[in-house]
């Protein structure tokens, strides 16, 4: 199995620093009801915490003629068989993103289905995916 780290040059550093900031700002001011309530903090770190599990937790990896792809709660796998196109350097703004940055790869499969996946280096990743199937279309 290859596993291959996802690109994290996104905007979602951003977010985790935002929602960071925001936390520590809110427990500043308003540290003594926290005590009182502490389950209000515990609710307040969950953006953050989720925004992390994403970051940490996003990969792709392949095996058994498959490519599997995690995104926290978002994963599965794919035929490399059943791979038809790849639009290389494109962002695809709806559906199925399991990706934290631009610019990667649009893997299209089946006859309609199609999913944004971002590795590190989207070279390395086409390159072992046409090893497999080399019917792929490259675009």
């Amino acid at each position: 199995m290859r596993v291959y780290k996802a690109n994290r040059k996104g905007p979602i550093i951003y977010l985790i620093v935002a929602f960071a900031v925001f936390t520590g700002i809110i427990f500043l001011l308003a540290h003594e009801s926290f005590k009182d309530k502490p389950l209000a903090f515990i609710i307040l770190l969950i953006p953050t915490a989720l925004l992390l599990w994403i970051y940490f937790d996003t990969f792709y990896a392949i095996a058994n003629q498959t490519l599997k792809y995690r995104s926290a709660f978002l994963s599965g796998e794919i035929r490399i068989g059943e791979i038809r196109e790849i639009v290389k350097g494109k962002t695809l703004w709806v559906g199925i993103k399991p990706a934290l940055a631009k610019n990667g790869l649009i893997i299209k499969y089946n006859k309609f289905d199609e999913i944004y996946i971002a590795p590190e280096n989207n070279d390395e990743m086409i390159i072992d995916l046409l090893k497999i199937n080399h019917k792929i279309n490259i675009i």
